[in-house]
């Protein structure tokens, strides 16, 4: 076995069925009074319920997230934290309003607690993507990572079955590129494999049905995984991809991850066969599919997740901004970068081709 280093991420995570009861004491274990609650604005009936679980220790209400987490929405969010002397944040939702309490956790060192409704996996990582004057950034500081994530799968029971496929995805996505990023360990492929196969077979029980609870646990689970997983290694062409398309184009962030993971998992298939063998593995195995790229692709396609960037918001003249963008200051990648094969792979998954079907071989 080859040497490796692990670091492990220091939060602290509840999860189970009405683990949400255990709030008001979670909060009074971080020693914290008053806790100013995010949500974005169709989850402030939710936040304003959670508000009332925690009582007085609500210091007030910010129902302002939005996607790809704007500085000018985070600045809106500091000057609430001023207004009402929170001494940390709560956010409930999925991975806009998490960003928003990463945003303003990373510029007041406030504590974080994040209760998810969605999958997306983001309130296990140090890693904050913000959009500022069309271009999103990211960066990875200790300070962005949440102390507390309280896991409730019983939030996650309304959540629609369309916006549970592609949230479900996009967890997948963060496994599927810690399996071949630059710090990959044992232990995160581990947690990656376990997390993949959790959520492929979670997420067609729930699109089937909606209240399969043994299902939208798994899924939770799953997500909670791939969330670590991506927090504790690097990223690589799938993220570049994603953060781009969505930060410069403003597409919506899970629906995007969606759609570009097969190509970006195509495009580094030969570069990385160890990580495809176990994307298959947590696939079930070649099951009617002849690659990892290709398995991704039914599997979104089974449930109901779009599989073209046309198809949610970008426009055809983006397709060479897009790949400038992408190539001009890479993120590590197992396969090189090459302007020419990066552009043929956004214009394959603007259309909805096959991964890799126009995409020059390594």
């Amino acid at each position: 076995m080859d040497s490796f280093t692990y670091e492990g991420l220091p939060s602290r995570v509840v999860f189970g069925w009405d683990a949400l009861a255990s709030l008001p004491a979670e909060i009074d274990r971080l020693g914290v009074r008053r806790v100013l609650v995010l949500a974005t604005p169709p989850q402030r009936a939710e936040a304003d319920r959670i508000a009332g679980l925690i009582g007085d220790r609500a210091a007030g209400l910010f129902a302002g997230a939005v996607m790809h987490t704007p500085v000018e929405v985070t600045e809106q969010a500091l000057a609430v934290v001023r207004e009402c002397g929170a001494d940390a944040t709560l956010a409930v939702g999925g991975g806009s309003t998490t960003g928003l309490g990463k945003a303003v956790a990373v510029r007041t060192d406030l504590p974080q607690i994040v209760v998810p409704t969605t999958y997306a996996g983001s309130e296990m990582t140090p890693i904050l993507g913000e959009t500022e004057n069309g271009v999103k950034t990211t960066r990875r500081d200790p300070r962005i990572l949440p102390e507390l994530v309280v896991y409730d799968p019983a939030l996650t029971l309304s959540l629609p079955p369309a916006l549970s496929a592609t949230s479900g995805m996009n967890a997948i996505a963060h496994a599927v590129e810690a399996l071949y990023a630059r710090d990959r360990n044992p232990i995160v492929s581990l947690m990656s494999e376990e997390g993949i196969r959790a959520l492929a077979s979670a997420l067609p029980a729930i699109v089937r049905d909606p209240a399969d609870w043994k299902a939208r646990e798994r899924a939770l689970y799953g997500a909670w995984l791939c969330g670590v997983a991506l927090g504790t290694v690097g990223m690589a062409l799938h993220h570049k991809l994603c953060h781009v398309l969505g930060g410069s184009f403003d597409l919506p962030h899970a629906e995007t991850h969606t759609v570009v993971l097969p190509h970006a998992v195509a495009y580094n298939a030969a570069a990385a066969p160890a990580a495809m063998a176990a994307v298959e593995r947590a696939l079930g195995g070649r099951q009617g599919h002849r690659s990892a790229a290709e398995g991704l692709r039914r599997l979104a396609e089974a449930v109901g997740a779009p599989v073209a960037l046309k198809d949610i918001g970008m426009p055809a003249d983006g397709i060479d901004r897009a790949a400038d963008l992408a190539t001009a200051n890479p993120y590590w990648n197992p396969r090189p970068i090459e302007h020419a094969a990066i552009r043929a792979l956004i214009e394959d998954a603007w259309e909805g081709r096959s991964p890799g079907a126009t995409v020059p071989r390594a």
